[in-house]
């Protein structure tokens, strides 16, 4: 048995979204506008099949695979959204799953860090891929299972209003993004990315919490 756990197109990758991705990504980097599909399975090996299967179905680029015992996740992109969305479509096919079939993300936690210390800000940026946080900025903490939605709600954050991405990690059990600025940009990106989040339909994960 395969199970699908993430399963999410993005029309259009933000500017600093796209960047993050490069310092990540061990594989093709994508850049600004393009549109990319994600897809997290389990167990983790079997993405390489996948991975096989929508490189041949379509014109995509493969920027991201992570294969763990448990999960496993492929991120593809192209200047087509056709395209992205056509690769994701082979691996439904090969599933023989639909886009139902998805787990529906689950905010765990959600944190606002107002007017944040600069030794803490500090802490943050010895870890972070992108930005940095600065003293007296708001930071606004996400922890959502499955873990490849992290790279969806952080495009949306950057689409949503002015603020930083911090860090992304979209991988593994649970996944976290962290983004920064003035309180009220970060408040407005807050609302827009559970908002959306809640609005992607799916099964319920199982499972417990760490």
């Amino acid at each position: 048995m395969i199970d699908l756990r993430t399963y999410i197109f993005l029309d259009s990758l933000q500017y600093q979204m796209a960047s993050f991705l490069a310092t990540v990504s061990k594989g093709y980097f994508p850049v600004a506008e393009q549109a990319c599909m994600i897809v997290e399975i389990s167990p983790g090996i079997e993405i390489n099949r996948f991975t096989d299967i929508a490189l041949k179905a379509t014109n995509v680029t493969p920027g991201i695979q992570i294969v763990e015992r448990l999960f496993g996740l492929l991120e593809v992109h192209s200047d087509n959204q056709a395209d992205a969305r056509q690769a994701g479509a082979a691996i439904l096919k090969e599933l023989g799953l639909t886009e139902e079939d998805r787990m529906k993300p689950r905010v765990l936690t959600s944190q606002l860090i107002k007017n944040i210390d600069d030794h803490h800000a500090q802490l943050i940026n010895k870890i972070r891929y992108g930005n940095m946080v600065l003293k007296g900025d708001t930071l606004y903490v996400l922890e959502i299972e499955p873990a490849g939605y992290a790279y969806y709600a952080a495009n949306e954050a950057e689409k949503a209003s002015h603020i930083n991405i911090i860090n992304v990690s979209g991988f593994g059990r649970f996944g976290r993004i962290y983004i920064a600025g003035k309180e009220a940009e970060v408040l407005i990106s807050k609302e827009i990315v559970e908002s959306r989040l809640a609005s992607v339909s799916g099964k319920e994960p199982e499972g417990q919490e760490e």
